[in-house]
């Protein structure tokens, strides 16, 4: 699959239940830009934090830290 969402717009995910629009937002999207706020943290706060999983895509572009 290959999407761009614009930024600074309001977006909306639909589809029919079971068709992985919340693994999309939450599983996708929220959870690499937490990753990419969790890497920009120092490392020494980042040995409190549970080490966070890359999801699976090949490339996401443009997606700022999340929190």
């Amino acid at each position: 699959m290959d999407i761009n969402i614009p930024r600074d717009k309001l977006v909306v995910i639909t589809g029919v239940s079971g068709s992985g629009k919340s693994s999309l937002a939450f599983d996708t999207i929220y959870a690499e830009g937490q990753r990419r706020y969790i890497e920009s943290l120092s490392s020494y706060a980042r040995q409190f934090l549970d080490q966070m999983q890359k999801p699976d895509v090949d490339i996401i572009e443009g997606l700022p830290p999340t929190i």
